[in-house]
């Protein structure tokens, strides 16, 4: 038994420990059976206190019993707090405040406690005990009782855990030998963050620290207590029956407690393993001296401690086996994903620090069992730990069973949904590559190598390091056979063949085009072989004669495409489009390295790149690709001076141009003359001079052209010969005015009189079309440098007139391309003129206003109608399309364009917003494909005017409904425009929902309500031929912007409601009026307590006559069926008073349809239908009039 002095100064300290004070009653009982109670702080959870800081807090006596060598103690703490060993009075710390102090002052206690566990192992035991149960977190109450014998059948069932509902506690009892632990805690333990789980940086502190508490334990026990058959078995007793436990907090901590222990475990086994080496190899150096007897005592010495070591050795790896069997196979496959991840993470450990135990297919199994896990950090912790293991050449024999077994697995783990894991698998695979020749087939290098081409950059550079460690080996393999060769032409050689590899590789995968892709994959791993331009470029200029074959058409574009894409690497860096995952920012040393590439580039490629343009001159693609190298030029290298250099590369630019007119060839020219021209040096001027030159010639060159084409009056006749000059060079002036300002050769009246020539082909007009809205662009740009008078501002403004003029007429044009581009144009000019209005200072001359006509502003919203909210079966276009996705995606991408270009002009103000209406219709319709584009030009109207936005939607659905109504009554076949009923109910639940704050939106939405009930009863008489408004259905779509009201608005809506119903004759029971009914129910829900949404949008019905939302005993008291009488006469009175001129004083600052500040203090009556005046008199509102 515990002496009872023991449990008497265990309890004097309880009010320092971390659980709760048990009842004077239990503590009474826990002292008579040798039971020792530990006490949490009165301020809760120690865990949650600020320990964090580190902070030595002091403690008011020992934990179980006072320290019985006081040099001891104070020699012990004064270490661990930093203090002078002269100090007499030191104060002691528990082991669980130790692990707030470090891992040095760690060392010093646990020093303590084994001194004191030599001294009185029960009580420090129960000291360690305490420790492992606070870390759980746990606010409860441990009682400790001694157990004879281990195999007592009466204690083992006493070993429960259970919940006492009624006290509201759960019990666990366990035996950790030699004594039968209970541990008593509130319910909701499970419920609350325990130290392993908590967020922030305490979380994964506390991780740490305890992580380091088990191993210096073990570590400082080793040489002493742990051979002793009692410690350890305590210990891990109570760790196994803990890590059973069906509480969260004790099977997570104890878990990581027992996997610690074990892999502290392994260390002490390795130390002995080296202690039984070299004791055995003293032994074997005497041994062989023979002929000295003397020597025989040590002999026996080394013997015996030979012996002794093994002993221990076989001890540790039994304490091991037992704690793998108790813990690891029971907690391998746990419902909580963090201990299986803690479990995999250390089995791999296990397996590669002692790999004569662990190292074997019995334990393998288990790492490949858990790579099928369904949480990625356990099949993550996994690969990691086989990382480790095929790192190490001297573990691969043991794992070649392994690796044919799971081999198929890692490859598809390349496939993972989560990144992490499908790259560090691909690591992994690349690992085994290196190490295992065998195990990869063809197949399988071909199925991983074609992820160079991921969207996810860590794994394409992971799969391109694969791609060229394979790419390494043929190229050493090629150079090898070259003996006789210098080392230089050696070192061509091999990078010939291994980019030759490399051009083989992307033909044969057929997988990806862009050429771009590949290189970054390579870049971290084969920069050096990329960015050898002397290399790539010597392979491009060289003949087919010398030195073999030489590269076939294919292979020069291909690695024409690889030169460039590799220049772009090293001037941008990573960023592609479609990859994610690259590194945004760059280092000094990276900065660095990209300067230097940049400047090697610049001078090599400045001088060789007029070499390739004249070799590749016939090819319009190679040509493309080669005229995009020098935008990433640096103009601070000292060879872009060399004036010769950049006059021989701008006769070769001209030269091309001069001899193709493709749209790439010459886009990617007017880009490189842009980055050419653009700074102020030598270079610039040369190339501005030479850009100069050009365009001077082709002006001159279209104004011949031009002038023989349109000398018989205004139609355009010219031969095939003469057309395809006039179009090529309007396609060079073209690309070069989108780039670079063309204003002072006056284009705008050379090629308007096109517009208006009859006969001219299409893609003239196409070209034309561009060229002029270019044109007005940059005019309204360099406005401020232009327009020095008024007279030049007014002349713009005709200019801008005369185009959109006649770009109106393009726009009924056959060719639907010009149809498309002259819509287009007219957009973008009329944005960018209305962008210059806006931000011009107006003390100096700037652009003139300019309106668009009626006429115009019809015709660009005809024009949407006509050309984006197409069916099927109304486009020819989508008919064609039909057997192609690509083709129909690219229609679709062309219609969504025109949609965004006519939005522009809404949300810049060009077009009146009323216009918006014909967009908005088709907000569900083509919710799929223009649905984000109608939804943010709702947003942006509604930020320039919330309450016309809000109009907007009002007509919107005016405009259906009416041309629901006139299908209705024509009785016609549907027409292309008109909605279904059902479908605009949807389309202003829709618009509702757009609405979020309510009362950042009260006055748009009651606007709402007021204009829908004006749009239902205005200029309606009552007759016997028509008793119902025509337009009364719209009351029911009105009622899905009712949820959208505030509780006092409801009741002034209600109120105008009434205005306008009070005249009329209206019976419940009649089928004509239950749209009112259903509009009146919807005001109404507020005031019985409904969710309106839920009531008015439901499936529901409107309720009968006799099941009406309103009182029904009012009903029954009515002797007329009028709805209103008599209660409605006397409202209708009160409304025709308070709006009669007698009463003008009274109603001065009092609109029947205004807004009240607050909300009402009452709720509205649903039996009196609607509040008198006297009523309206009491309510506190403020009311404001819109």
């Amino acid at each position: 038994m515990i002496p009872e002095s023991t449990a008497a100064a265990a309890s004097r300290s309880s009010e320092q420990m971390f659980f709760a004070i048990p009842s004077k009653k239990s503590h009474d009982e826990a002292n008579s059976s040798g039971a020792v109670n530990h006490s949490e702080d009165e301020s809760g959870n120690e865990n949650q206190q600020k320990n964090v800081r580190r902070r030595k807090r002091a403690h008011k006596g020992s934990e179980n019993v006072k320290r019985k060598s006081a040099r001891a103690g104070c020699s012990s703490v004064g270490r661990a707090r930093g203090r002078r060993g002269k100090r007499r009075h030191v104060e002691n710390v528990t082991l669980f405040e130790v692990i707030t102090m470090g891992r040095s002052a760690m060392r010093a206690v646990i020093d303590d406690w084994i001194k004191a566990y030599v001294t009185d192992r029960d009580s420090s035991l129960l000291d360690l005990i305490s420790f492992f149960i606070q870390c759980c977190g746990c606010k409860g109450v441990v009682t400790a009782e001694m157990c004879q014998s281990r195999e007592d059948s009466d204690v083992m069932s006493k070993m429960v855990e259970e919940l006492d509902e009624v006290a509201s506690l759960q019990y666990k009892k366990f035996l950790a030998f030699p004594w039968i632990l209970t541990v008593t805690w509130p319910m909701d333990t499970d419920s609350v963050e325990y130290p392993l789980t908590q967020s922030g940086p305490y979380g994964r502190w506390f991780h740490s620290e305890f992580c380091d508490f088990v191993s210096v334990l073990v570590a400082q026990c080793q040489h002493s207590v742990i051979f002793d058959s009692y410690l350890m078995n305590t210990l891990i007793s109570l760790l196994t029956e803990l890590s059973n436990s069906y509480i969260r907090a004790f099977r997570h901590t104890c878990t990581l407690a027992a996997v610690k222990l074990l892999s502290a475990l392994v260390g002490v086994a390795l130390s002995l393993r080296v202690g039984i080496e070299n004791s055995q190899k003293l032994y074997k150096v005497p041994k062989t001296k023979t002929t000295r007897q003397k020597l025989t005592p040590q002999l026996e010495r080394i013997q015996k401690k030979i012996a002794e070591l093994q002993g221990k050795r076989v001890e540790i790896e039994s304490m091991m086996d037992i704690v793998f069997k108790g813990v690891f196979l029971k907690r391998y496959r746990d419902v909580l994903p963090e201990i299986r991840s803690i479990c995999v993470e250390e089995l791999g450990l296990w397996m590669k620090l002692y790999s004569s135990e662990f190292l074997n297919d019995t334990y393998l199994k288990y790492m490949g069992w858990m790579m099928y896990d369904k949480i990625p950090d356990v099949r993550l912790k996994c690969v990691l730990g086989l990382q480790g293991l095929f790192g190490d050449p001297l573990l691969l024999p043991k794992l070649d069973l392994f690796t044919s077994r799971f081999k198929e697995r890692m490859i598809s783990m390349t496939l993972d949904k989560d990144n992490e894991v499908s790259v560090q698998t691909m690591k992994l695979l690349l690992l085994i590559s290196r190490t295992c020749d065998d195990v990869l087939s063809p197949d399988d290098y071909k199925q991983l190598l074609q992820f160079v081409y991921s969207s996810q950059r860590p794994l394409a550079a992971a799969a391109g390091e694969l791609l060229y460690l394979r790419l390494l080996s043929s190229g050493a393999h090629t150079s090898d056979s070259q003996d006789e060769i210098n080392e230089e032409e050696a070192r061509k050689l091999q990078t010939s063949a291994r980019l030759k590899s490399l051009l083989q590789f992307h033909q044969e995968s057929e997988l990806h085009k862009h050429v771009v892709y590949l290189v970054d994959s390579l870049w971290d791993c084969g920069g050096a072989l990329l960015k050898d331009w002397a290399a790539l470029t010597s392979i491009l200029l060289q003949e087919p004669s010398s030195h073999g074959p030489g590269l076939t058409l294919a292979e020069q574009a291909l690695l024409v495409e690889i030169l460039v894409a590799s220049v772009r690497q090293a001037s941008e860096g990573p960023a592609l489009a479609g990859r994610s995952g690259a590194k945004k920012a760059l280092n000094a040393r990276e900065k660095k390295i990209q300067i230097d590439d940049c400047t090697k580039l610049t001078e090599h490629l400045l001088t060789v790149l007029p070499k390739l343009l004249n070799k590749f001159s016939s090819s319009s693609d190679v040509v493309a690709s080669l005229l995009r190298i020098p935008q990433f030029f640096i103009p601070e290298c000292p060879e872009a001076e060399n004036t010769q250099a950049v006059s021989s590369l701008m006769a070769e630019l001209g030269a091309v141009l001069d001899f193709h007119s493709s749209p790439a060839v010459v886009e990617a020219a007017a880009r490189t003359y842009l980055s050419l021209c653009g700074e102020e040096t030598s270079c610039g001027s040369v190339a501005r001079d030479a850009r100069d030159s050009l365009v001077q010639t082709w002006v001159d060159k279209l104004t011949v052209l031009l002038e023989d084409s349109l000398q018989v009056g205004d139609c355009f006749s010219a031969d095939e010969e003469k057309t395809g000059d006039i179009l090529s060079t309007l396609r060079k002036l073209r690309a070069f005015h989108n780039c670079h300002d063309l204003s002072r050769w006056s284009l705008f009246q050379l090629l308007s009189p096109l517009l208006s020539a009859g006969g001219a082909p299409p893609e003239v007009l196409l070209e034309v079309l561009q060229c002029l809205c270019f044109i007005m662009i940059w005019s309204l740009n360099v406005s401020s440098g232009t327009l020095t008078s008024r007279e030049k501002a007014v002349a713009q403004r005709l200019q801008l007139r005369l185009f959109c003029e006649r770009s109106h007429r393009c726009l009924s044009h056959s060719d639907h391309s010009v149809r498309h581009q002259a819509f287009l144009g007219v957009c973008d000019v009329l944005v960018a003129h209305s962008y210059q209005t806006h931000v011009w200072d107006p003390t100096s001359f700037g652009p003139l206003l300019h309106t668009p006509s009626p006429k115009l502003q019809r015709a660009l919203s005809t024009f949407v109608c006509m050309h984006v909210f197409v069916g099927p079966d109304c486009d020819s276009q989508s008919r064609v399309s039909e057997g192609s996705e690509v083709e129909r995606l690219e229609d679709l991408h062309r219609r969504r364009n025109l949609l965004a270009a006519f939005c522009k002009l809404i949300v810049h103000g060009v077009l009146e917003m009323s216009t918006a209406a014909e967009v908005f219709m088709y907000y569900t319709k083509y919710y799929n494909d223009f649905g984000d584009i109608i939804k943010e030009t709702m947003y942006r109207a509604r930020q320039t005017d919330k309450i016309e936005s809000s109009r907007t939607l009002v007509l919107c659905l005016q405009q259906l409904f009416v041309r629901l109504k006139k299908e209705q009554e024509s009785g016609g076949r549907a027409q292309a425009g008109v909605q279904t009923f059902t479908s605009i109910k949807e389309l202003a639940r829709r618009f509702a929902l757009t609405f979020g704050d309510p009362v950042k939106f009260r006055e748009c939405v009651v606007m709402m309500h007021r204009t829908g009930i004006e749009f239902v009863f205005q200029e309606f008489n009552q007759t016997p031929e028509t008793p119902t408004p025509p337009l009364l259905s719209y009351l029911t779509i009105l009622s899905e912007f009712s949820s959208k009201l505030l509780k006092p608005d409801k009741k002034t809506v209600f109120m105008y409601l009434q205005k306008h119903t009070a005249e009329l004759f209206i019976n419940l029971r009649d089928e004509c009026w239950q749209p009112l009914v259903y509009y009146r129910a919807s005001l109404l829900t507020a005031a019985e307590g409904e969710d309106a949404v839920s009531y008015v949008s439901s499936d529901r019905k409107p309720c009968p006559p006799n099941r009406s939302p309103f009182s029904k005993q009012k009903l029954e008291g009515s002797k007329s069926p009028c709805l209103f009488s008599p209660v409605d006469s006397k409202v209708s009175k009160g409304h025709r008073s308070k709006f009669s001129p007698s009463h003008q004083e009274k109603t001065t600052d009092v609109d029947p349809f205004s807004l009240p500040l607050e909300p009402a203090a009452r709720d509205l009556n649903p039996e009196g239908f609607v509040l008198s005046s006297s009523n309206e008199a009491e309510d506190d509102t403020v009311e404001i009039e819109l």
